[in-house]
Order: C-alpha cells, then structure tokens, then sequence
C-alpha cells in the first residue's frame, strides 16, 4: 500500500482496513508501504501472497504486477497486460470499442495545446491518460469562456473526452460474477472529494433504475473485465442519459483495483451482495496466483 502515485493517500487508506480485516479472519500480515526498496523487502518476507492495496500509477498499471511475476510471489488483481491497458484510458477504450461496448469520442492532446484553444467543442472533460481516481479531471462546461487552465503538474499529453450527461453508475465484478449497480449522487462533478471525503456523494444500491439498465450495466461490466483480460476484482464506471434509455448508458472506464477505503464503492457492493469486506478481502487473497 502507500507508494509514490498520486493517489498514495488513498492507497493508505485502502490497505489499513484490508490489513485489519484479514487478521480478524486468521491471516498473518504485514502491511508494506511500497518505496524503492520494495523488491528488497518483499524478497525478505517471502510472502505467501501480495494482497496489491496501490492505487495510480506504479502500482495498478502493470510496473508491479510485473516486479511480483519477476520474483515468483502470487499477488490479487489483474494481471501486467490488464493493468496497463486498463490504466491507459484511450488504449482502454479501443478494446472497449473492439468489444463492442460503447464509448464517448475522445483524442490525446498536448497539454500546451489544451491551455490555449478548445481542441474538442464544449461540453467535455480533461484529463490525464494514466491516472484514477478524478485526480486532475477538468469539465469545460458548453458556456464555457475560454479553455482550461490547466495546473503546471498535469503531464505533457492529457486526454480530452466528449461529455457525457446522466446519472453516474458503477459494477464491481468479482471473479466472473457482477455484484450489483451503484448509483452515485453528488452535488456536482464526481471529484476525488466526492469520491473519498465523507458526505462527499451518496450512494444508492441496488440502483433504482429500469431492469434493462440494471442488468446492461452488469453485462457490460463483465464483457469489459473479460475484454481488457482483467482477474479477481475490478469496477466499471458509467454514465446513462435516462432521456436516451440503452442507447443512453456509456462506458466510462474500468478500474483494476477498486478503492476499498470506508467510503469504496466495492464493498458496499460486494456487502449487498451478501459478502462482508472480512470475507472479500480472504477471497481476494485466496485468488492471487502469479501468470495473471
């Protein structure tokens, strides 16, 4: 847990309550904030599996699932392929597409470019390629005066993506299995406040949505784990336009390594599901293998 990404914080915050939870159901761990010595000290405890708590980059997009199958010890999530394709959203949504799921217009543009003219017709949303968790996510509203202003820290290149309208919903499939549909209600804009500070959205499970969405939603979850070849747990986001129906529902992206902190979305789901977070963590620690 922990290391050097964006979203160490949240990585913290994520593996605290995996570790206390799996000792409270007879496992013996010890909890490793990933730095650079980590090969160094995962060769010296010689685990019997990694339990991968990392959030953004370094940890959930490949770099150390493949340190992992390097040194032989099985680990929990998807795998080095999946993890990077995952990561990478534009890359993620050609598979999306290929899989014939659907998906919002978007291009890769240089961030110097984005600062200086609207290089895609408002309404639509920047943000970096590489990163979760809506860090450095920019929505130009279709009034808006001029392009964003974006920080100096966002990366060279950044993705700009036609807006999508609706409601936003979430699937975490477990394995093979879809746990349910979330609707998240905010204020405004999904951010990463609204995501992990409390009263920061609300969470309605099992949504209440029309069947047909409901189980869109699930099937589109599974075909986009099974598409980018993803293991052991992962979350699909997405946004439906009610006033579209099916048509309306658009696949946003699919996360690896969903949050599991107080506020996470899989272990309400999986908890409606009938699974408590003491048993998802054992399973997730159950299904780690290497060859991913």
């Amino acid at each position: 847990m922990g290391g050097p990404s964006a979203e160490r914080e949240v990585s913290l915050a994520t593996g605290k309550p995996c570790a206390a939870a799996l000792r409270d159901t007879g496992h013996e761990v010890i909890e490793v904030d990933a730095g650079p010595d980590l090969c160094g000290v995962l060769q010296s405890i010689q685990p019997d599996a990694a339990l991968n708590c990392l959030h953004g980059r370094w940890g959930e997009d490949g770099c150390v699932q493949g340190m992992l199958e390097w040194l032989g010890i099985p680990y929990s999530h998807s795998g080095v392929l999946a993890s990077a394709l995952a990561m990478d959203k534009q890359r993620s949504k050609e598979v999306y597409r290929a899989a014939g799921l659907p998906v919002v217009d978007s291009i890769i543009a240089p961030s110097d470019e984005v600062r200086t003219r609207h290089v895609m017709q408002p309404p639509y949303v920047v943000k970096p390629n590489n990163e979760g968790s809506s860090v450095g996510v920019y929505l130009v509203n279709e009034d808006a005066n001029g392009p964003p202003q974006l920080d100096d820290d966002m990366p060279d290149h950044v993705m700009v993506e036609a807006f999508a309208p609706g409601r936003e919903l979430t699937t975490t499939v477990m394995g093979t299995r879809p746990l349910g549909v979330t609707d998240i209600i905010t204020d405004g804009w999904y951010d990463y406040d609204a995501k992990y500070k409390a009263g920061g959205s609300r969470h309605v499970i099992p949504a209440d949505v029309p069947t047909e969405i409901y189980e869109l939603c699930q099937d589109y979850a599974v075909r986009a784990h099974n598409a980018l070849g993803c293991r052991g747990v992962s979350r699909t986001d997405f946004r439906w336009d009610e006033s579209k129906g099916p048509s309306g529902l658009i696949l946003l992206e699919t996360n690896t390594q969903p949050g599991m902190t107080p506020t996470s979305l899989t272990p309400e789901q999986a908890q409606a599901a009938g699974i408590s977070f003491g048993e998802l963590c054992a399973w997730m620690v159950e299904d780690a293998s290497c060859n991913r």
